[in-house]
């Protein structure tokens, strides 16, 4: 069985994918799967969880309240039930800002090296 070059194409994705593409420990992982019940990876015969799209959607929110954003698991959990959309919405806003902000690094960086 050829590994998928497009993970974009993968259904699911095992805890030790999810880990790296997060940064994240695993053992957190399995923590917030028990704080949010909005994580709910599929277990395979063996045990081995495996997340769906819609978990990895769940991570990103919960890692960008928690991480990003310094709540408290319990203010991000009544947040998420309160106002998902808010709360998604918030979440891809300090994405992109993050993001904005890797390049405006990277561009000073450019411009410092050619002073």
């Amino acid at each position: 069985m050829a590994l998928n070059p497009n993970k974009d194409l993968k259904q699911y994705y095992s805890i030790a994918e999810v880990s790296e593409m997060f940064s994240l420990p695993a053992s957190l992982l399995r923590y917030w799967e028990k704080e949010f019940p909005t994580i709910r990876p599929k277990k395979g015969a063996n045990g081995v969880r495996m997340y769906t799209k819609d978990d990895l959607e769940e991570i990103r929110l919960v890692n960008s309240l928690v991480k990003g954003r310094n709540m408290k698991l319990a203010a991000a959990r009544d947040l998420i039930q309160r106002n998902r959309e808010g709360a998604k919405n918030s979440g891809d806003l300090l994405t992109r800002l993050t993001s904005v902000r890797e390049q405006l690094v990277a561009i000073k960086k450019e411009l410092d090296a050619l002073v």
